[in-house]
């Protein structure tokens, strides 16, 4: 009794301890730094090569703006004090012009201050560009003159950017917008006494749900949902606004190519409990610009019934979306199995379509034999069809006559195979200001950019010309070995005058003017600066090994600088990886990847401590291979990641730069799952770092990741592929962290809770870091500075330093 008492109070004193530490931290300086660092600018560019607008991005906001009122209903993340989503991403706070033709810059005056601006869009001319500015209070939209370089605020009445969808230019002079009813101050109050319980039912009927986050609960969320998401949609020519029909619950606008009609989605109650807010029941519409109702094309029921299986869907429209080449076509998908895969017929989708003035029956276009993925038009006489199956890995290709109706198969691959992927078909503008095909060739060729250009060497983007005849490929342009050069922008597809964007590991990347028909030197027309000078010096390379049933693997390989192997001995390794589900081996096999792209350092990036003295292996491959094709990947999950991890681990040793005792691995969401499962049947590390992941696939029984089976169907594969039920088993150093306000279906931060708590009652080795406000992708600056000083310390503890913990536990004093 008196043991009992003794070791339940040195587990207390422990707990005690944890929390002593508690405050934000920092982590060394180059590590702050290098997080810190001012990113560089993005660029959007004319479609007629005259102007760039360079687009500079905030760093990351500081907590306080997460922990801003925030409603989480319908699967939105709401900010209750301007009818705007919290937690916008990739806010912009300065815009600038230049003109490529001089190379002169323009400052762009009356910008707004303080500016987080997004959805910035040009006009159909490209005389001006738009965007939103979202304020603590209001959504407002501005307008910049390229002539004047000049911003304008244009509305009245504040945006309603709930359900996104910010404006659309109808002309220069005119753009379309949602407004906001009434001020956020007029919100429903919550009652203290509710109506009554919160009540669902299912009649027979088969419902199997996703686990999302954030959904209606009760009847005073769906007072809140409908007071926030409810918006009156007005026209704005030149500064006049003008209310276009009803408010409504909008979910989509669209204009026609012609711009005399739109497209529009409305949500109408009963609202769901079960999925968010995109798959509430909706009405489809098409109206002329006053509002009014030309067409009803569907009430489409809400997504609850929509079966499980990647390749199953409901059996109603589907997809509704203007034909970018004619006037006023509206196109839809239904599928001819009734929706279920496994019924066997030749043909499994249909695409219809029904043109101005919409009356009459609708079309058939044509027919898939597999899941319709969409199409990409281009003229009367040729568009391409695209279709595929998730669940075989399939995907095709095929060129259509929208006059005549013929439907002729380009190519079909496994999207898993990147080296026979022929690339993406070059837009360009048409009459309508849409992007179309670009043909070539009088008709006979269309152009395709490949912007990863996987090969055997490595990632080597290409452009080139597809003969519509031959179904060849023949590459015009490609990235020379030594760099990593994309296709940005083809200005020109008649002179073949492309704008490049180059780098390599020691260039920031930079955008370049190349001229292919006249062959004239490139010309630059950016100059980024190198935001990371404490990785000047650093070696990177792609290193290639094998695992032990022959599949071919690489990884990423950062050394430190002046690092070598044969004075300085192997390095502590950190390893970052994220599992890969494959149908095939040679496409598992296939080098992805180049090892001259430029280092950028985004916070979950192991690159920080290649300053500190490790060993990186980055984007270490993981696949997970069916073993034939009656098996699944995942039936040999918890195997293959054991195979992977070793085959890094040999390899680094066999190169001398990893020393295979002190080795730590770590991943984010899925990532982080895969370290949980190789800490659990592995000894291979002296440390993990999980990041938002989810270890319990029962809360997860319809599916996950990849795998389409449900709980039901296979509880052992549920049940192995758990590492939540061999937490007895995990005694590696874990490191887990979570972000408390997580919004990605499936890794709610219960699941990290319960580990830890599985794990520590089994007397494991485990530290739990809930970073507050964060979302499943972390941003506050607080935050990940603490984040990084938490990694940092676990593997300078645990990994560095793990002989002198060895050292320790065999002597009883303590390692520091």
């Amino acid at each position: 009794m008196r043991n009992a008492i003794f070791i339940t109070l040195l587990s207390l004193s422990f707990i005690v301890n944890a929390q002593d530490d508690a405050g934000y931290k920092l982590p060394p300086k180059d590590i702050a730094d290098m997080l810190l660092a001012k990113p560089t600018p993005d660029v959007s560019i004319d479609s007629k090569g005259d102007w760039m607008l360079l687009i500079q991005r905030n760093s990351y906001p500081s907590v306080t703006e997460l922990a801003q009122p925030e409603l989480r209903i319908a699967g939105l993340r709401i900010n209750p004090n301007n009818f705007a989503r919290s937690r916008q991403n990739f806010l912009v706070n300065d815009l600038s012009l230049e003109n490529l033709h001089t190379g002169e810059m323009y400052q762009i005056t009356n910008l707004p201050s303080p500016m987080l601006a997004s959805a910035i869009t040009w006009s159909p001319s490209e005389n001006k560009v738009a965007f939103v500015n979202t304020g603590p209070v209001n959504v407002d939209l501005y307008v910049i003159d390229i002539k004047t370089r000049k911003a304008d605020k244009i509305n009245k009445k504040p945006l309603n950017t709930v359900l996104g969808g910010s404006f659309l230019w109808l002309d220069d002079q005119t753009l379309l917008y949602k407004t906001a009813l009434q001020p956020a101050s007029a919100a429903p109050p919550k009652p203290l006494l509710p109506n009554g319980p919160a009540i669902q039912e299912n009649l027979g009927k088969s419902a199997p749900s996703f686990t999302y986050e954030d959904l209606l609960r009760t009847p005073y969320d769906e007072l809140l949902f409908a007071f926030y998401s409810t918006a009156q949609l007005v026209s704005n020519r030149s500064g006049v606004e003008a209310p276009i029909g009803k408010p409504a619950i909008y979910s989509l606008l669209d204009l026609s190519p012609d711009k005399n009609f739109l497209l529009q989605l409305i949500i109408h109650k009963p609202f769901s409990y079960l999925v968010p807010a995109s798959g509430f029941n909706t009405i489809v519409n098409i109206t002329d610009l006053d509002g009014k109702v030309i067409k009803n094309l569907a009430d489409l029921p809400s997504t609850e019934t929509r079966p499980s299986g990647f390749d199953n869907v409901q059996d109603i429209p589907l997809y509704y979306r203007w034909r970018d080449d004619e006037p006023a076509t509206i196109t839809w998908c239904k599928a001819l199995d009734s929706g279920l895969i496994r019924n066997k017929m030749e043909y499994h989708d249909a695409v219809y379509a029904l043109s101005a003035p919409f009356t009459g029956a609708a079309k058939m276009l044509f027919k898939t034999k597999m899941r319709f993925y969409g199409v990409v038009w281009g003229n009367d006489h040729l568009a391409l069809i695209k279709e595929g199956l998730n669940g075989k890995q399939r995907i095709k290709t095929s060129l259509y006559n929208p006059t005549s109706g013929d439907v002729e198969m380009l190519f079909e691959r496994n999207y898993t195979d990147a080296y026979d992927d022929p690339g993406d078909p070059v837009l360009v503008k048409n009459k309508f200001a849409r992007r179309v095909i670009q043909i070539t060739d009088n008709g006979a060729g269309i152009l395709m950019n490949n912007r990863e250009g996987s090969s055997p060497k490595g990632d080597l983007p290409f452009l080139a010309k597809f003969n519509l005849g031959t179904k060849q490929n023949e590459i015009i342009w490609r990235c020379r070995e030594g760099n990593y050069e994309t296709v940005a922008e083809v200005l020109d597809a008649n002179k073949l005058i492309l704008l490049t964007r180059k780098e390599s590991l020691r260039e920031v990347p930079n955008y370049f003017v190349l001229n292919l028909g006249e062959r004239i030197a490139e010309k630059p027309v950016t100059h980024f600066a190198n935001p990371y000078p404490q990785l000047e010096g650093v070696s990177k390379q792609k290193i290639f090994y094998k695992r032990t049933d022959g599949v071919n693997l690489t990884g990423d390989l950062y050394l430190p600088k002046d690092y070598d192997a044969k004075r300085d001995g192997p390095l502590p390794v950190f390893i970052m990886a994220y599992p890969a589900e494959y149908n095939s081996a040679n496409d598992a096999a296939q080098v992805r990847g180049s090892k001259n792209r430029f280092p950028f350092i985004y916070w979950g990036s192991p690159v920080f401590w290649v300053t500190k003295g490790y060993a990186i292996l980055d984007d270490a491959e993981m696949p997970i291979v069916a073993s034939d094709t009656a098996r699944k990947p995942n039936d040999d999950f918890v195997n293959q990641l054991r195979m992977n991890a070793e085959a890094a681990i040999h390899k680094l040793a066999e190169l001398g730069v990893g020393d295979s005792n002190r080795v730590a691995v770590s991943g984010h969401s899925y990532g982080a799952f895969m370290t949980v499962n190789l800490l659990a049947h592995t000894n291979l590390f002296k440390a993990g770092i999980a990041r938002s992941g989810a270890y319990n696939r029962t809360l997860t029984p319809f599916g996950f990741q990849n795998e389409e089976r449900t709980y039901w169907q296979d509880p052992k594969l549920y049940y192995d592929m758990s590492p939540f039920n061999f937490a007895d088993k995990i005694k590696t150093p874990l490191l887990l962290v979570h972000g408390e306000m997580d919004d990605n279906p499936g890794t709610f931060p219960i699941q990290s809770e319960r580990l830890y708590n599985a794990i520590k009652g089994h007397g494991g080795t485990v530290r739990y870091v809930v970073l507050p406000y964060e979302a499943h992708g972390y941003r506050g600056q607080e935050n990940l500075l603490h984040l990084l000083y938490e990694e940092n310390a676990w593997l300078e503890k645990y990994v560095k330093n793990a002989y002198k913990n060895d050292q320790a536990k065999t002597t009883g004093s303590k390692a520091f």
